[in-house]
This record gives structure tokens, sequence and C-alpha cells, in this order.
């Protein structure tokens, strides 16, 4: 009886392992049949088929794979990043670094981790056979495909993390699907001839299966190699910057975010946040605001973005700014703790971030949120020669170049432009939001860019009040000297005059004293002549019997 019993239990297995296989069968069929399509509600439709045959046997190879390749097809790329995230290496890393963290992380998370791969990929282990009479022979089967199984999973999910931003990730995932996948076709095809050769490579790359298509393997290489470009700048820029060259490092992470290329936004988000730390070390605190912005717009949950926002916004004084943003930030803290885990996916880096930490990063911000109250009590000015960027005795025409320069830089209708380059993957967050998030966030940075420039413009109009009153004093002092300086020469003038005239007058006196006869006729040049004739006379005996005549010679003085 109990032989008959447990041969009886033996065939109700089998029977029931073959009609779930071919149940299991049926709906990847089915799937491939709207796969084919190239439709989206018709893959939609096979990933139901697909999950359907995943139910009944969750190790079922094929089945996973048509899986990951729709989900990919659908962009859905969160999706497969779910489905494989045991993967994706930094997020082994960081369970294998914390693990207590790692066990907060996914306390809430009662699904149990399934393991697509064991650790060895030469040997797969297929748990879901139970009965060990036909898992003999369905191994048996699979013996020789045992070892080309798996880089799909590679390959996929490194497309699927270059789309999430985790290029690391992307570069490491499908180095490796490629090298399996070149490593399988070199077993598949070292025992086949020449013709043999070809007709076996046309034929496996044009079907559905777990051997990639010559397509696929070419968009593979293309995208790894744009991978690279965009890492190797990343690193060049986080070079510079902490080598002290920030226009080094803001050309860099600029060539990234202004490519003709699309990048994932994600990406783009942690290279703003770089060129928003360029920015603030070269002194540029409005481009550095923008930065910070965009980034935000991107991924609101950002903690550095919001950190570095906040310190900028205490650096120039706007301290309500820079308050709303630290409250902001608490609150996030809060539900961090709140919930558990990080924001996001749990195999989303967050970039030095830990769980662990946020209780202490919280106490330190409630205390600089505390000082950052009390200084807005103060009603301090804002900074706004830091802002725009000029020195405090800049000059009208200064001023004019660099607002206008701003203006045209950080203008709100085109603040959402970047948004056009980017790829988004984000179903909940759409690019409309995006854009309106961005353009607000940019017509708060020009208004406060118009204060500013009001602000420093009515100092500079003081200043140049100033100094036209000092330019009018000093050529006033400059007139009141040359006056004085005129009028001291003329008195010298008249006083070297008095003196000449006074001494003239001393010479002609004293020549009238040497010249001075005793007869006062001879005063005249004419009397004298009346003389010099009188005596010639006298001396030639003229009338010498009368007296000589006397002359009167006051009345002939000249």
């Amino acid at each position: 009886m109990s032989s008959a019993s447990s041969f009886s239990n033996s065939d109700h297995k089998k029977r029931w392992w073959v009609t779930n296989r071919k149940m299991c069968e049926r709906h990847v069929v089915e799937a491939r049949s709207l796969i084919a399509t190239q439709q989206a509600l018709e893959v939609s439709s096979a990933i139901a088929h697909l999950d359907a045959a995943i139910g009944l046997f969750p190790r079922h190879e094929i089945a996973l794979e048509l899986k990951a390749r729709s989900l990919l097809f659908l962009r859905k790329f969160k999706q497969v990043a779910d489905m494989l995230r045991d993967y994706i290496p930094s997020f082994k890393s960081v369970v294998s670094d914390d693990d207590d963290s790692y066990t907060s992380i996914n306390s809430g998370n009662s699904r149990e981790k399934v393991q697509l791969l064991s650790s060895d990929t030469e040997h797969l282990s297929f748990w879901c056979f139970s009965v060990s009479e036909l898992r003999k022979k369905v191994l048996a089967g699979l013996k020789k495909r045992s070892r080309r199984e798996g880089h799909w999973r590679y390959i996929v999910l490194g497309h699927a993390c270059c789309h999430l931003g985790m290029l690391e990730d992307a570069m490491v995932l499908l180095q490796t699907g490629r090298r399996l996948a070149a490593s399988s076709f070199r077993r598949e095809s070292k025992d086949l001839h020449d013709d043999e050769f070809s007709d076996h490579l046309h034929s496996s790359f044009n079907i559905p299966s777990a051997t990639l298509n010559l397509t696929e393997l070419e968009t593979t290489a293309n995208l790894l190699s744009h991978i690279k470009l965009l890492i190797r700048r990343r690193t060049a820029a986080v070079a510079a910057l902490e080598a002290d060259l920030p226009s080094e490092s803001i050309r860099h992470f600029s060539k990234i975010l202004d490519s003709r290329r699309g990048i994932p936004s994600t990406f783009a988000a942690l290279c703003f946040i770089g060129r928003a730390a360029a920015n603030k070390s070269a002194g540029r605190i409005a481009d550095s605001i923008s930065d910070c912005n965009r980034a935000l717009s991107l991924d609101p949950t950002s903690i550095p973005a919001m950190r570095a926002r906040a310190d900028l916004l205490e650096s120039i004084r706007s301290f309500p700014d820079s308050l709303r943003d630290l409250d902001h930030l608490k609150l996030l803290y809060d539900a961090i703790l709140r919930d558990g885990n990080l924001p996001g996916p749990v195999w989303r880096p967050h970039h030095g971030i830990r769980f662990r930490d946020i209780p202490r990063e919280l106490r330190i911000l409630t205390e600089r949120t505390q000082e950052v109250r009390q200084r807005v009590g103060i009603g301090e000015r804002i900074d706004y020669y830091g802002v725009l960027g000029v020195s405090r005795t800049c000059s009208r025409s200064e001023l004019d170049t660099t607002h206008l320069l701003l203006t045209l830089k950080h203008r709100p209708d085109k603040a959402s432009v970047f948004v056009d380059r980017l790829e988004f993957v984000d179903e909940h967050r759409g690019v409309d939001i995006v854009k309106d998030e961005a353009r607000m966030s940019a017509l708060i940075l020009y208004r406060m860019l118009q204060k500013g420039y009001s602000s420093i413009m009515l100092d500079v109009a003081d200043r140049e009040a100033v100094e036209r009153q000092r330019v009018f004093a000093a050529v006033a002092e400059e007139e009141m000297k040359k006056k004085k300086t005129a009028e001291e020469e003329e008195e010298m003038k008249r006083k070297k005059a008095a003196v000449v005239e006074e001494n003239t007058k001393k010479k002609n006196k004293k020549k009238s004293v040497v010249t001075s006869s005793p007869v006062s006729a001879f005063q005249g040049v004419f009397c004298r002549d009346l003389a010099i004739v009188g005596g010639l006379l006298s001396q030639v005996g003229f009338n010498q019997h009368q007296p000589t005549i006397p002359v009167k010679m006051e009345g002939l003085i000249c």
C-alpha cells in the first residue's frame, strides 16, 4: 500500500509538473507572438502572459528574458532595475559594506529576494524542479546550454542603468555582458566548419532567444563608448575642482550638459550640483544658484542640491530663502526617519548619504535652523554685490554690463530650455512639471537680480553724486587758488612798480641837485642857450660903450 501510494503521489506530481510546463510554454509562445508585433499595447499584453508563466516557474529563463526585454522596450527602466537589482554593482557594494543600514532600509519589504543567477555563472540552479526523476532529464537537456545562459541580464540591466543615470554601473554591466556573450559564442562556434559557422551566425542572430543579435551588439558598443566619454568628462571636471581650477571644471561640466546627445536626467542633476560647486568657487553666486535650481527641478528630493542652495543663500544673507530650504530639508530628514529608508528605490545610489548618518545630520540641521531664524529677526540686508558678482567700487558701466549678461543668461522664459536636451524616465514627474518648476525658480532668481541691480544702482548714484561734489569742490578750490595766486602776483607787480617809481624819483632828485647852478635862469635849455649867446657877444666887444643889459630870466624859464 505504501509503495502504491508513493507511486501515485509521484505520478500525480509528474502530471502536475507536465501540465504546468505546458501552460508555461503556451504563455511564452503567446508572448513571443505579441512581442513580434513591436506594438506597445501588444507588448504590454505579452508581459501579462510572461507574468503568468513566471508565476508557474519562477526560474524560467526564456520567460524572464522576454519580460526584461519587453520592459526595456516599453522604457520601464525602473521595473527592469527592480527585477534585476541583485546584479547592480553599486547595490551589492552597499549591501556588503553596510548590512545594518541595508536591513533597516529593506525592513518594510516583505517580498523575498529572487536570485536569478548564482555567484558562479558557469552552473545554474533550478530550484523550481521538485521532482528528482524529471530533474535529471531536464538537467541532461540543459547541460550544453548552461554555460551561455545569463549574459542577457547584464546587457538588459546595463541599458536600464544607463537610462536611469547610473553610468558606472551601466559600464560594468555592459562590459560584463559583452564579454560573456563573446565567450558563449566562441564556445558554440569552435567546433563548426566555415559553412556551418556562417549558417549558425545568421540563424542564431536573427531569432529572439538568449543569444544577442548584431544590432543589439552594435547598439551596446555605441552606448558603452558614450558612457565612457561622459564618465571621463565628469572625472576631469571633479579633478579640476579638487585642484582649485573652477573655470576648467565649469568647462567640462558644461560640455556634458550642453551635449547634443541626450543624457539621463538623474546624471544631469549630479552634473548640475558639481557645476554649482565650481561656480561658487569661482565667485559666480547667481550661476551657482541657477544650477541648484535646475538640479532640484529634476530631483526635488536631492539632499546635496538643497543643502548647497541653502548654503549659497545664507552666504549672501538671504536668510528667509535659506530658512525655507532648511525647513524643507528638515522635513525630508523626518520623512526618511519615519519611513526607514532613503528616498527613491533601494538600488539607487545616494552618493555618500547613508541612512545611519541621518540622525546626526538632523541634529546639526536643527541647530543651524535656529541660528538662521535668529538672524532673520535682525533683518540684515542681502549682499547684492555677491549675487551679481561685482565689486563694491564698481562703475555704472561695469554694473550695466554684468546685469545685462546675467539677465540674458537667467531669463525665466529660457530657463527650461535645458530640459529638452535631457532624457526622462520618471512616470510621476513629466517634462511639463519639470519645466514649470524650473521657470518658477528662475523667476525668483530673476527678481533677485533686478532688486540687486536697483539697490546697487542707488549706491552707484550716491557714489557718483559724492564724487561730483568732490570734483566741484576741488574745481572751486583750484579756482580760488588761481585767483589768490593772480591777486598775489598783481600785488607783487604793484609793489615792484612802487619801488621802481621810488627809485626813479630818488635818481631824478640826485641829478637835479648835482646839475643845479647859482643862477636860476640856467635851469632850462633855452635860457642856457641865451646865456651862451650873451657871453659870446661880450667877448667880441659888441656894444662895449654901453653896459650890459640886464635880463630877467624868470619869465623865460621853460
